[in-house]
């Protein structure tokens, strides 16, 4: 267990949910398709809310998004739609729980979807050492590449700075800040499911 005293990333409050995610899993190098399908919805569903808005809904949307299965979400049908519409557990947005469906269906048409996302960071995580929060880009040139390439692909809710969100979130960029103790940790990582 990692001391409630130890210095990290400022964006981090005293929240344990937060902790929980900011120490185990943000910026962890994932290849585990499931794990970056899931961050890839929810990143979606993050547009214009909180991320601790997310978290804390995380286990209803897994229970109402049929366990982030691409296969079952892309042949979700209308009646499942009007369900989560109604669904006070999760985020009721229309054109949110429409992306998830096409989002499904973009997924299962990529040959390799670990291949494809990893391809924006030259197949490795790229380790940042910046110093304070303010120094960390809300978008990048790799952000920019992969949202243009997943609309392309049909993708939705994939903008530049979810898609930097997201590049962060699984690692392939390591944007812990140099004061942070999983930066340290992190530096040296390789990626899960290697």
């Amino acid at each position: 267990m990692t001391p409630s005293h130890t210095t990290r990333c400022t964006w981090c409050p005293d929240d344990p949910v937060y902790r929980r995610y900011h120490d185990e899993e943000w910026g962890v190098p994932s290849r585990d398709p499931d794990h970056l399908f899931e961050m890839l919805i929810l990143e979606g569903f993050q547009a214009g809310l909180s991320w601790i808005t997310i978290l804390r809904k995380r286990d209803a949307f897994r229970q109402a998004l049929l366990g982030f299965d691409p296969h079952r979400l892309a042949t979700a049908d209308e009646h499942w739609l009007e369900t989560q519409m109604r669904n006070p557990a999760i985020i009721r947005n229309r054109l949110k729980l429409n992306a998830v469906r096409s989002n499904a269906q973009a997924w299962l048409a990529l040959a390799d979807p670990v291949d494809f996302i990893w391809s924006f960071t030259g197949d490795r995580p790229m380790i940042h050492d910046y110093p304070t929060q303010a120094d960390v880009p809300t978008t990048g040139p790799e952000a920019q590449t992969m949202s243009h390439s997943l609309k392309r692909a049909g993708f939705k809710f994939v903008g530049p700075t979810i898609c930097q969100s997201y590049l962060q979130a699984i690692g392939c960029l390591m944007d812990h800040t140099t004061d942070c103790y999983r930066h340290a940790q992190l530096a040296d990582t390789p990626a899960r499911g290697l």
